[in-house]
Parts: structure tokens; C-alpha cells; sequence
């Protein structure tokens, strides 16, 4: 396959991947139900950027280190478990009881919400592992594998800010509805117990 043929056949599959539903869709909407879309925007722009140091770090070869490496491997993986399942037991025992207006003194700093949406995929070793075993798959022989990694990582991430910024669109039509306490509280609560899941399936699975 050409170069081209390949960068259009990864398209087609992160983009599937990407609009799969997961941890980080559910941070982006309990943040844009608690702080509004802007706070939503920067969590995914955190998000992506964790996509593409993990782009870079497997570019570099660390991410085979990190495949090849047990101890590597288990501290990233129970860091990352710890971190997950401190967020999910945090949104369930204190949700946010008000709204976006009522909250306006208190919303997190933009640092903070991109740093929640960074911290969330760099402490996940199965980014870097699927960045690993996924992207080899669409790098033609005879190419520079590195600045090809990086490319497509480049992609992913364009892909990612693409979905979440129209996805932060259409749902923050539903903000009035969003933003009431009930619903805020309801919302942290779910997406803690999102966190905790995977936290556990993080914390319990065999490295691949």
C-alpha cells in the first residue's frame, strides 16, 4: 500500500475508535455539565495532548520499553489505576451540588482541566500499548518509522479535538438541563463510577 493509501485506511479506523464511547467522553461531558463548554474544550485539548505524548514517547522507542519492560509496565499501569480509582471514589462521595452560575468563584483554572484530561491518558499504559501494537500496522515498509508514528498520532489527536468539539456542541444545547444541581451531582456520580470501572479493569487486567 502507498503512503497515502495507508494514512486513509488509519483514518478510517481511529475515527472509528474515536467516537466509541469511553473514559475520556465521560470526563468531557461531566466537565461541560459542571463548568460549561469552554472547561469542556480544555479537558479534551488535555486529552489529545496526552494522545500525542504517548505518540511521541513510542516514536522515540519508549513505548517498546514499555512493552518490553514488566517492571516499566507495572508502575505506569498501578499509577494510573490509583489515579482513575481516586477520581471515581472523589465524584462519588462529593459530587458539585449547583450549577455553572453558581459555581462561576470556584470553576477550575484552564490548567486544571487540561491537566485532568492529560493526566487521565499519559498515567494509561494502554494507550501507549495500543500505540504499540495499533499504529505499525499502517506504516508502510520503507518509511520513517518514527516521523510516521508521530504523523498518525498527529491524526488521532486531529480526529479526537474534531469529535469532542462537536460533540461539546450538540450536547451543550442540552446545558440549561445539564447545568441544574440535580443533574450535576447525578452526572459526577456516574462518570465516578465510570472512573472506578475502569480503574478496576485497569487495575485487574493482565498486561497484554
Amino acid at each position: 500500500m502507498s503512503v497515502a493509501a495507508d494514512l486513509i485506511a488509519f483514518t478510517l479506523a481511529a475515527s472509528l475508535l474515536t467516537i466509541t464511547p469511553g473514559l475520556d467522553t465521560a470526563l468531557v461531558l461531566r466537565t461541560l455539565a459542571a463548568h460549561g463548554p469552554a472547561q469542556a474544550f480544555k479537558t479534551a485539548c488535555g486529552i489529545a495532548l496526552g494522545c500525542l505524548a504517548w505518540g511521541i514517547i513510542v516514536a522515540a522507542g519508549l513505548g517498546a520499553v514499555l512493552a518490553a519492560s514488566h517492571l516499566a509496565y507495572e508502575v505506569l499501569h498501578w499509577v494510573g489505576a490509583s489515579y482513575l480509582l481516586y477520581l471515581g471514589i472523589k465524584l462519588i462521595l462529593t459530587p458539585r451540588r449547583h450549577g455553572i452560575e453558581a459555581s462561576t468563584e470556584t470553576n477550575p483554572s484552564g490548567s486544571r482541566a487540561w491537566m485532568r484530561g492529560f493526566l487521565t491518558n499519559i498515567l494509561n499504559p494502554k494507550v501507549g500499548i495500543f500505540y504499540v501494537s495499533f499504529l505499525p500496522q499502517f506504516i508502510p515498509p520503507h518509511a520513517d518509522v518514527p516521523v510516521m508514528v508521530v504523523l498518525l498520532a498527529c491524526i488521532h489527536v486531529l480526529l479526537g479535538l474534531a469529535w469532542f468539539a462537536l460533540l461539546i456542541s450538540a450536547a451543550g444545547r442540552l446545558l440549561p438541563l445539564l447545568q441544574r444541581p440535580p443533574v450535576v451531582a447525578a452526572m459526577d456520580r456516574l462518570t465516578g463510577f465510570v472512573f472506578l470501572a475502569f480503574g478496576l479493569k485497569l487495575a485487574l487486567s493482565e498486561r497484554p
